[in-house]
């Protein structure tokens, strides 16, 4: 068993208003040194799979078909093995 982290990040190319914005705050509470920002959004995906590259294969393709927009996202997986006890856990909350 699996969690899946699954940051998903606009591409470099795609404006990113929200991240000016907090840049922009940033930069007016003093923080100069921070020269860009860019927002994102991250999901934590719990797959009941044994084998990594088949819980690698389950979290790219929900990826692809409704977590990320594949026109402006990139999106990067992180794969962490759980213990059935941590997955039930998960699923409380």
């Amino acid at each position: 068993m699996y969690k899946a982290t699954i940051s998903i990040t606009l591409r470099p190319s795609i404006l990113d208003p929200e991240g000016k914005t907090v840049h922009h705050a940033l930069t007016n509470l003093g923080y100069d040194e921070i020269d860009q920002v860019r927002m994102g959004k991250r999901a934590e995906v719990w797959i009941d799979e044994e084998d990594e590259d088949d819980a690698r294969r389950v979290a790219t393709k929900a990826c692809e078909k409704l977590l990320a927009n594949p026109v402006t996202e990139n999106y990067e997986i992180h794969l962490e093995a759980v213990s059935p006890d941590e997955m039930s856990n998960a699923s409380t909350g």
